[in-house]
């Protein structure tokens, strides 16, 4: 049974304590973290969901990431996603932007790393990813700006992809 702290909409921490799958009462969020990894080569990593999850099955996502479990802070949680959704390990995190989802009642934030590490060494997470791909930066920005990225994903996204010009 994974456990959640629960959240103001203003990211305030609660003393109230969430249970993955059961109802959140309203006005109260759960935190989850998501990290856009870029090589020191300039490419970026995109993971391909497991074909059995619920939303976006089998799309490619820019992004690791997911909820933070109990006790957790955004940077312990995007650190264990990462590790654990790609097997690689790093120690810095720019914050990008954050994001409250009302309907889903989440507050993402969202981070980018760079990582300097063999290519061949991303390890998938069974039932949460199946394949990945190296975009070198021009892949990448053509991605970004094909409609196959995953519109909430690209949604958060956003303000970080136009200030780095990334948007035809």
């Amino acid at each position: 049974m994974e456990k959640w702290n629960a959240y103001t909409r203003d990211g305030v921490l609660t003393d109230k304590i969430l249970i993955r799958g059961e109802s959140i009462p309203k006005g109260f969020y759960f935190m989850a973290c998501e990290v856009l990894v870029r090589h020191v080569d300039g490419s970026y990593l995109c993971m391909r969901r497991s074909r059995s999850k619920d939303a976006f099955a089998g799309c490619l996502e820019a992004t690791a990431g997911g909820a933070a479990v109990l006790g957790e802070d955004k940077y312990q949680c995007v650190k264990r996603e990462l590790l654990e959704e790609t097997g690689l390990y790093c120690e810095e995190f720019e914050e990008i932007g954050s994001f409250v989802h009302d309907d889903w009642q989440i507050i993402f934030y969202s981070f980018v790393c760079t990582v300097d590490c063999e290519k061949d060494s991303v390890k998938l997470q069974e039932g949460e990813t199946e394949g990945y791909v190296w975009m070198s930066e021009e892949e990448f920005i053509r991605f970004v700006n094909s409609g196959e990225m995953i519109p909430p994903q690209y949604k958060r996204h956003i303000e970080y992809f136009q200030k780095l010009g990334y948007l035809l």
